[in-house]
């Protein structure tokens, strides 16, 4: 009696494809990060109490959560600009890191160069390089130096006072002017995975585009365009959680400073988890809008 072969159909196989992709992402959660994630939730209604061998907890209740929004002078003022920043910077990451994709996607010489200088900011923003910069003082100097110079953002809002732009138009044009070289500095992934997108994209739809008569334009809104709005979405996932967790991240450095200097583990573990929260808000936001919008080609 011959054996009944084994059959999936696409859909199962994409589905089982995309459990096998996560699977290792699932097993290193739950082996290294689920137990110290409920230890810090833990620790965020308790007072922790160093002794001579170990440490005790008394409980706290919600004392520590009222702290951190209502007694500590800073935490609510920079967990604000911190959302504030995000708003205004990841437009920007996103939108540089499409248009630098788009460039050095085009067929020149030096283009490996290219994207190599290109992907530099990643790794001048890996930890050990970003921690020796945040104590470097000739470079701190410089940033001191640079804020008095001609073209900071107080000459390009003189620029612009005369003109009948809306002033919240001129604030954010000023501050995407000072903050370029930030937005250039976290665009390297992104640009890796627009890169990546925009080469994945098969050439003989271009090919039956041209031969209908479809210019460039339509052939970017029409076609480049809707195959990238998967990559948009993970870009702008990535540069969320980015932006959040980076080392120079003001609220970052509070935390640890509360931890290590301030009010005790038990406030910054409930610091800790009110800022995940927001960040687990501001995910869930961004993907049920934007993920009814993206284009998934099968």
């Amino acid at each position: 009696m011959a054996k009944k072969k084994f059959y999936l159909g696409f859909r199962k196989r994409q589905m089982l494809g995309g459990i096998l992709f996560t699977l290792p992402f699932v097993i290193g959660f739950v082996l290294f990060f689920l137990r110290p994630l409920a230890q810090a939730v833990q620790f965020s209604f308790h007072e922790l109490v160093l002794t001579s061998v170990s440490y005790e907890l008394a409980p706290r209740g919600w004392s520590n959560y009222l702290y951190a929004f209502q007694v500590h002078p800073e935490f609510t003022r920079l967990l604000t600009e911190v959302l504030q920043d995000l708003a205004t910077t990841t437009p920007m990451i996103i939108a540089f890191s499409f248009f630098a994709a788009n460039i050095i996607n085009q067929d020149f010489k030096g283009r490996t160069l290219v994207r190599v200088l290109f992907f530099l900011p990643v790794i001048m923003g890996a930890g050990v390089i970003m921690k020796l910069e945040m104590n470097d003082y000739s470079r701190i100097m410089l940033q001191h130096a640079q804020e008095g110079a001609r073209f900071g953002g107080a000459a390009l809002r003189n620029i612009f006072e005369n003109s009948s732009i809306p002033e919240g138009m001129m604030d954010y044009v000023v501050g995407a002017a000072e903050s370029l070289p930030m937005v250039i500095r976290s665009s390297g992934v992104q640009i890796l995975i627009f890169l990546a997108g925009l080469q994945s994209i098969p050439r003989d739809v271009y090919e039956a585009a041209s031969v209908e008569g479809a210019t460039a334009w339509e052939r970017f809104w029409l076609i480049t365009f809707p195959m990238l709005t998967p990559l948009i979405l993970t870009n702008i996932i990535y540069t969320i959680i980015d932006s959040f967790t980076v080392m120079n991240n003001e609220l970052v450095l509070l935390i640890r400073e509360t931890m290590l200097r301030g009010a005790g583990y038990g406030v910054s573990m409930a610091m800790a988890m009110i800022y995940f929260v927001a960040i687990a808000i501001v995910l869930a936001i961004v993907f049920a809008v934007l993920s009814k919008r993206v284009y998934y080609h099968v």
